[in-house]
Protein backbone atom coordinates (compact mmCIF):
# COMPACT_ATOMS: atom_id res chain seq x y z
CA UNK A 1 0.00 0.00 0.00
CA UNK A 2 1.26 3.39 -1.13
CA UNK A 3 1.32 6.20 1.42
CA UNK A 4 1.80 9.70 1.38
CA UNK A 5 3.88 12.13 2.96
CA UNK A 6 4.49 15.61 2.96
CA UNK A 7 7.62 18.01 2.37
CA UNK A 8 7.96 21.62 3.28
CA UNK A 9 10.69 24.27 3.30
CA UNK A 10 8.81 26.66 5.46
CA UNK A 11 9.04 29.10 2.05
CA UNK A 12 8.22 33.14 3.35
CA UNK A 13 6.19 34.50 0.62
CA UNK A 14 7.77 38.03 -1.45
CA UNK A 15 5.32 41.22 1.42
CA UNK A 16 5.52 38.02 3.93
CA UNK A 17 7.45 37.66 7.09
CA UNK A 18 9.21 34.12 9.03
CA UNK A 19 5.76 34.40 11.04
CA UNK A 20 3.68 34.22 8.65
CA UNK A 21 5.63 31.26 7.31
CA UNK A 22 5.84 29.26 9.89
CA UNK A 23 2.26 29.65 10.87
CA UNK A 24 1.13 28.42 7.21
CA UNK A 25 3.03 25.33 7.60
CA UNK A 26 1.96 24.41 10.96
CA UNK A 27 -1.80 25.40 8.68
CA UNK A 28 -0.34 22.35 6.94
CA UNK A 29 0.67 20.18 9.19
CA UNK A 30 -2.49 20.20 10.51
CA UNK A 31 -4.10 19.71 7.22
CA UNK A 32 -2.13 16.83 6.75
CA UNK A 33 -2.71 15.08 9.96
CA UNK A 34 -6.41 15.89 9.13
CA UNK A 35 -6.13 13.85 5.63
CA UNK A 36 -4.17 10.86 7.20
CA UNK A 37 -0.66 11.51 5.63
CA UNK A 38 1.83 9.29 7.15
CA UNK A 39 4.55 12.09 7.74
CA UNK A 40 5.08 15.72 7.31
CA UNK A 41 9.24 16.71 7.62
CA UNK A 42 10.73 20.31 7.39
CA UNK A 43 14.22 20.40 5.40
CA UNK A 44 17.01 22.27 6.89
CA UNK A 45 18.33 25.40 5.06
CA UNK A 46 20.27 28.76 6.23
CA UNK A 47 20.90 32.00 5.47
CA UNK A 48 18.10 31.56 2.77
CA UNK A 49 15.70 35.26 3.04
CA UNK A 50 12.77 32.86 1.33
CA UNK A 51 13.06 29.73 3.75
CA UNK A 52 12.28 29.58 7.09
CA UNK A 53 13.22 26.07 8.32
CA UNK A 54 16.68 26.70 9.71
CA UNK A 55 16.28 25.94 13.50
CA UNK A 56 14.73 22.56 12.11
CA UNK A 57 13.76 20.73 15.51
CA UNK A 58 12.34 24.22 17.16
CA UNK A 59 9.89 24.21 14.00
CA UNK A 60 9.22 20.47 14.63
CA UNK A 61 8.80 21.05 17.90
CA UNK A 62 5.90 23.72 17.29
CA UNK A 63 4.39 21.30 14.71
CA UNK A 64 4.41 18.66 16.93
CA UNK A 65 2.42 20.48 19.36
CA UNK A 66 -0.29 21.55 16.68
CA UNK A 67 -0.74 17.80 15.40
CA UNK A 68 -2.31 14.64 17.17
CA UNK A 69 -1.06 11.57 15.23
CA UNK A 70 1.65 12.38 11.91
CA UNK A 71 4.89 11.26 12.13
CA UNK A 72 7.25 14.70 12.16
CA UNK A 73 10.64 15.06 11.04
CA UNK A 74 13.87 16.18 9.02
CA UNK A 75 14.01 15.98 5.39
CA UNK A 76 16.61 16.55 6.56
CA UNK A 77 18.91 17.31 8.94
CA UNK A 78 22.55 18.28 7.49
CA UNK A 79 24.46 16.49 10.04
CA UNK A 80 27.85 18.08 8.60
CA UNK A 81 26.29 21.45 9.69
CA UNK A 82 25.96 19.83 13.32
CA UNK A 83 27.86 17.54 15.99
CA UNK A 84 26.35 14.36 16.18
CA UNK A 85 25.84 15.00 20.05
CA UNK A 86 23.67 17.81 19.56
CA UNK A 87 21.22 16.35 17.05
CA UNK A 88 20.82 13.11 19.58
CA UNK A 89 19.58 16.08 22.32
CA UNK A 90 17.72 17.78 19.86
CA UNK A 91 15.78 14.78 18.29
CA UNK A 92 15.99 12.62 21.48
CA UNK A 93 13.92 15.58 23.11
CA UNK A 94 11.39 15.50 20.11
CA UNK A 95 10.78 12.06 20.94
CA UNK A 96 10.36 12.72 24.46
CA UNK A 97 7.62 15.18 23.89
CA UNK A 98 6.01 13.51 20.76
CA UNK A 99 6.69 9.43 21.31
CA UNK A 100 7.28 7.94 18.53
CA UNK A 101 6.31 10.13 16.49
CA UNK A 102 9.91 11.40 15.43
CA UNK A 103 11.67 10.56 11.90
CA UNK A 104 15.72 12.14 11.80
CA UNK A 105 16.58 12.29 7.85
CA UNK A 106 20.06 13.36 7.32
CA UNK A 107 21.42 14.24 4.75
CA UNK A 108 25.59 14.93 3.52
CA UNK A 109 25.39 17.94 2.12
CA UNK A 110 26.17 20.85 3.90
CA UNK A 111 24.96 23.60 0.99
CA UNK A 112 26.97 26.57 1.96
CA UNK A 113 29.31 28.83 0.73
CA UNK A 114 32.42 30.58 2.79
CA UNK A 115 30.57 32.72 4.54
CA UNK A 116 28.32 30.16 6.28
CA UNK A 117 31.02 28.48 6.97
CA UNK A 118 32.33 30.78 9.05
CA UNK A 119 29.35 31.42 10.73
CA UNK A 120 28.92 27.49 11.66
CA UNK A 121 32.47 27.36 12.87
CA UNK A 122 32.52 24.28 11.14
CA UNK A 123 34.91 23.29 7.93
CA UNK A 124 31.89 21.92 5.66
CA UNK A 125 34.32 19.63 3.32
CA UNK A 126 35.84 18.29 6.18
CA UNK A 127 33.01 17.58 8.21
CA UNK A 128 31.00 15.66 4.86
CA UNK A 129 34.52 13.36 4.68
CA UNK A 130 32.93 12.02 8.39
CA UNK A 131 29.21 11.93 7.51
CA UNK A 132 29.34 7.96 7.37
CA UNK A 133 31.33 7.97 10.80
CA UNK A 134 28.92 11.02 12.09
CA UNK A 135 25.81 8.69 11.30
CA UNK A 136 26.76 5.87 12.99
CA UNK A 137 27.72 7.43 16.34
CA UNK A 138 24.12 9.74 16.13
CA UNK A 139 22.75 6.16 15.68
CA UNK A 140 24.26 5.14 18.75
CA UNK A 141 24.01 7.88 20.61
CA UNK A 142 20.15 7.76 20.42
CA UNK A 143 19.84 3.59 20.23
CA UNK A 144 22.81 3.01 22.93
CA UNK A 145 23.67 -0.25 20.26
CA UNK A 146 27.03 0.70 21.11
CA UNK A 147 28.90 1.72 24.26
CA UNK A 148 30.30 5.95 24.02
CA UNK A 149 31.93 7.41 26.36
CA UNK A 150 29.59 9.94 27.19
CA UNK A 151 25.19 9.45 26.63
CA UNK A 152 23.02 11.94 25.35
CA UNK A 153 20.38 13.23 27.93
CA UNK A 154 17.57 13.54 26.49
CA UNK A 155 18.54 11.02 23.49
CA UNK A 156 19.60 7.89 24.84
CA UNK A 157 17.53 4.98 24.47
CA UNK A 158 14.69 7.47 22.57
CA UNK A 159 12.49 5.99 19.99
CA UNK A 160 13.66 8.37 17.00
CA UNK A 161 13.40 6.57 13.25
CA UNK A 162 16.36 7.15 10.67
CA UNK A 163 16.48 7.99 7.72
CA UNK A 164 19.17 8.52 4.65
CA UNK A 165 18.24 11.07 2.30
CA UNK A 166 19.90 11.47 -0.83
CA UNK A 167 20.38 12.57 -4.63
CA UNK A 168 22.98 10.63 -6.04
CA UNK A 169 24.71 7.11 -5.51
CA UNK A 170 26.83 7.84 -2.39
CA UNK A 171 23.51 8.23 0.08
CA UNK A 172 21.95 4.94 -1.41
CA UNK A 173 24.97 3.19 -0.96
CA UNK A 174 25.70 4.19 3.09
CA UNK A 175 21.66 3.70 3.32
CA UNK A 176 21.47 -0.08 2.46
CA UNK A 177 25.50 -0.37 3.95
CA UNK A 178 23.45 0.26 7.51
CA UNK A 179 20.25 -0.83 6.57
CA UNK A 180 17.70 2.51 6.95
CA UNK A 181 15.35 3.40 4.92
CA UNK A 182 15.72 5.42 1.85
CA UNK A 183 14.04 9.01 0.51
CA UNK A 184 15.42 10.42 -2.85
CA UNK A 185 15.35 14.17 -3.58
CA UNK A 186 13.47 13.50 -6.91
CA UNK A 187 11.69 16.74 -6.43
CA UNK A 188 15.16 18.80 -7.15
CA UNK A 189 17.68 16.62 -8.18
CA UNK A 190 16.00 13.75 -10.53
CA UNK A 191 19.46 12.26 -12.67
CA UNK A 192 20.53 9.35 -10.30
CA UNK A 193 16.95 8.33 -9.18
CA UNK A 194 16.66 5.00 -11.11
CA UNK A 195 19.90 3.99 -10.65
CA UNK A 196 20.24 5.04 -6.90
CA UNK A 197 16.88 3.20 -6.02
CA UNK A 198 18.48 -0.34 -7.95
CA UNK A 199 21.86 -0.16 -6.15
CA UNK A 200 19.90 0.71 -2.60
CA UNK A 201 16.83 -2.56 -2.93
CA UNK A 202 20.33 -4.73 -4.29
CA UNK A 203 22.80 -3.96 -1.67
CA UNK A 204 20.61 -3.78 0.98
CA UNK A 205 21.67 -5.35 4.41
CA UNK A 206 18.82 -6.04 7.12
CA UNK A 207 19.12 -4.44 10.20
CA UNK A 208 17.40 -4.35 13.79
CA UNK A 209 14.87 -1.45 12.84
CA UNK A 210 14.24 -2.53 8.94
CA UNK A 211 14.26 -5.84 7.37
CA UNK A 212 14.00 -5.09 3.90
CA UNK A 213 14.37 -2.01 2.05
CA UNK A 214 12.43 0.84 1.90
CA UNK A 215 12.20 3.62 -0.39
CA UNK A 216 10.44 7.15 -0.01
CA UNK A 217 10.39 9.64 -3.41
CA UNK A 218 9.93 13.36 -2.67
CA UNK A 219 7.51 14.76 -6.05
CA UNK A 220 6.37 18.08 -6.83
CA UNK A 221 2.59 18.06 -6.93
CA UNK A 222 0.35 20.96 -7.60
CA UNK A 223 -3.48 20.26 -8.00
CA UNK A 224 -6.32 22.53 -8.95
CA UNK A 225 -9.79 22.10 -10.68
CA UNK A 226 -8.33 23.03 -14.43
CA UNK A 227 -4.36 22.23 -15.64
CA UNK A 228 -4.34 25.99 -16.01
CA UNK A 229 -4.85 26.84 -12.69
CA UNK A 230 -2.48 23.87 -11.31
CA UNK A 231 0.18 25.52 -13.63
CA UNK A 232 -0.01 28.92 -12.33
CA UNK A 233 0.27 27.54 -8.90
CA UNK A 234 3.19 26.11 -9.34
CA UNK A 235 4.81 28.82 -10.84
CA UNK A 236 5.92 30.57 -7.62
CA UNK A 237 8.25 27.19 -7.03
CA UNK A 238 9.09 27.47 -10.14
CA UNK A 239 10.50 30.83 -10.94
CA UNK A 240 12.03 30.24 -6.96
CA UNK A 241 14.30 27.15 -8.83
CA UNK A 242 15.23 29.29 -11.80
CA UNK A 243 16.20 32.06 -9.57
CA UNK A 244 18.63 29.91 -6.81
CA UNK A 245 20.20 27.86 -10.18
CA UNK A 246 20.80 31.77 -11.90
CA UNK A 247 22.49 32.67 -8.13
CA UNK A 248 19.76 35.14 -7.14
CA UNK A 249 17.81 33.36 -4.80
CA UNK A 250 15.30 35.15 -2.71
CA UNK A 251 11.12 34.82 -1.30
CA UNK A 252 8.74 33.29 -2.66
CA UNK A 253 7.34 35.12 -5.84
CA UNK A 254 3.40 35.58 -6.63
CA UNK A 255 2.51 33.26 -9.34
CA UNK A 256 2.56 34.15 -13.17
CA UNK A 257 -0.10 32.45 -15.80
CA UNK A 258 2.10 31.02 -18.64
CA UNK A 259 5.33 31.26 -16.76
CA UNK A 260 7.27 28.81 -18.37
CA UNK A 261 6.62 30.14 -21.95
CA UNK A 262 7.94 33.30 -21.01
CA UNK A 263 11.49 31.68 -20.13
CA UNK A 264 14.60 31.62 -22.33
CA UNK A 265 15.17 27.68 -23.94
CA UNK A 266 18.08 26.88 -20.81
CA UNK A 267 15.33 27.68 -18.69
CA UNK A 268 13.14 26.26 -19.92
CA UNK A 269 14.85 22.84 -20.52
CA UNK A 270 15.41 22.56 -16.74
CA UNK A 271 11.88 23.12 -15.50
CA UNK A 272 11.02 20.07 -18.38
CA UNK A 273 13.75 18.35 -16.41
CA UNK A 274 12.36 18.27 -13.34
CA UNK A 275 9.01 17.84 -14.42
CA UNK A 276 10.03 14.08 -14.54
CA UNK A 277 9.15 14.09 -10.92
CA UNK A 278 6.32 16.31 -11.24
CA UNK A 279 2.49 15.93 -11.64
CA UNK A 280 0.67 19.67 -12.73
CA UNK A 281 -3.02 19.63 -13.17
CA UNK A 282 -6.58 18.24 -12.35
CA UNK A 283 -6.90 16.11 -9.75
CA UNK A 284 -7.21 13.62 -12.69
CA UNK A 285 -4.06 14.32 -14.23
CA UNK A 286 -2.20 14.00 -11.07
CA UNK A 287 -3.43 11.18 -10.28
CA UNK A 288 -2.15 9.54 -13.59
CA UNK A 289 1.22 10.73 -13.05
CA UNK A 290 1.69 9.34 -9.69
CA UNK A 291 0.36 6.29 -10.67
CA UNK A 292 3.07 6.24 -13.40
CA UNK A 293 5.92 7.79 -11.05
CA UNK A 294 5.27 4.58 -8.82
CA UNK A 295 5.24 2.20 -11.69
CA UNK A 296 8.76 3.59 -12.40
CA UNK A 297 10.19 3.79 -9.20
CA UNK A 298 8.02 1.04 -7.37
CA UNK A 299 8.17 3.51 -4.15
CA UNK A 300 6.66 2.53 -0.93
CA UNK A 301 5.75 6.32 -0.09
CA UNK A 302 5.33 9.52 -1.86
CA UNK A 303 6.22 12.48 0.07
CA UNK A 304 4.73 15.51 -1.85
CA UNK A 305 6.63 18.73 -2.04
CA UNK A 306 5.49 22.35 -3.80
CA UNK A 307 5.33 25.78 -2.19
CA UNK A 308 2.49 28.12 -3.33
CA UNK A 309 2.64 31.58 -2.91
CA UNK A 310 -1.00 31.42 -1.01
CA UNK A 311 -1.08 29.12 1.91
CA UNK A 312 -4.47 28.48 1.28
CA UNK A 313 -3.94 26.72 -2.03
CA UNK A 314 -1.32 24.77 -0.86
CA UNK A 315 -4.06 23.35 1.60
CA UNK A 316 -6.18 23.06 -1.25
CA UNK A 317 -3.82 21.20 -3.85
CA UNK A 318 -3.35 18.91 -0.63
CA UNK A 319 -7.04 17.84 -0.45
CA UNK A 320 -7.95 17.21 -4.08
CA UNK A 321 -4.31 14.96 -4.52
CA UNK A 322 -5.01 12.70 -1.32
CA UNK A 323 -8.63 12.28 -2.64
CA UNK A 324 -7.52 11.64 -6.32
CA UNK A 325 -4.94 8.61 -4.53
CA UNK A 326 -7.49 6.92 -2.81
CA UNK A 327 -7.31 4.15 -5.14
CA UNK A 328 -3.22 4.38 -5.05
CA UNK A 329 -3.18 3.68 -1.80
CA UNK A 330 -5.48 1.06 -0.86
Amino acid sequence: MTKFSVLDLVPVREGGSVGEALAASTALAVKADELGCNRFWVAEHHAMEGIAGGATSVVLAHIGNATSRIRIGSGGIMLPNHTPFQIAEQFGTLDALFPGRIDLGLGRAPGAGPELQRALRKNLQQASEYFPQDVIELRALLTGDVELPVKATPGHGSNVEFWMLGSSLFGAQLAAKLGMPYAFAAHFAPDHLDAALTLYRRDFQPSEAFEKPYVMVAMNVFAADTDEAAQTLASSQQQSFVALRTGNPGKLPPPICAYAESLPAPAKAMLDHLGQAAAVGTPGKVRADIAAFLDRTRADEIILCGSTFESEARLQSLELTLAACQSIAA
